[in-house]
């Protein structure tokens, strides 16, 4: 029985140092998401002709964009999680079309409620997901 006890728990030490390293690979990473990013799809919605852009510096911990209605910037913040969130500063622009309210308002939603970022690869594209828990945004590298 002490056998199995302590089988059990080398691996469940062995999970949490496993889910540590992942983390810090994550945080050695984060220049890896440095630069200008294009809104390829929201939710599944294909979003491209929003045009929204967010770009990462993460040397800085700054973002800034174009939400498809207004510019935006702010200081980004990460948590012990690594989940990242910012208090979005934003011009006050009137969107011209639903699809630019549709993406303005979720996308300053998911970075104000808090989000994951992941290498991703969708519809054959290389890029990032951005997840909060409202939304999923994929994201095209610009230039690539």
């Amino acid at each position: 029985m002490k056998s199995k006890k302590i089988s059990i728990l080398a691996i469940l030490f062995t999970i949490f140092t496993i889910n540590a390293i992942a983390s810090n690979k994550l945080l050695n990473n984060l220049n890896d998401f440095q630069g200008n990013w294009h809104l390829r799809v929201l939710d599944g919605k294909e979003v491209r002709k929003a045009r929204a852009i967010i770009d990462f510096h993460p040397k800085n911990m700054m973002l800034m964009g174009f939400d498809g209605c207004n510019k935006f910037s702010g200081g980004l913040k990460r948590d012990k999680n690594n989940i990242f969130s910012s208090n979005l500063m934003s011009t006050r622009m009137a969107c011209r079309q639903t699809l630019h309210s549709f993406v303005s308002s979720r996308l300053q939603k998911t970075i104000k409620e808090g989000f994951t970022i992941q290498k991703d690869k969708k519809y054959g594209i290389d890029g990032i997901t951005i997840k909060s828990k409202s939304h999923t945004l994929f994201f095209k590298h610009m230039g690539s």
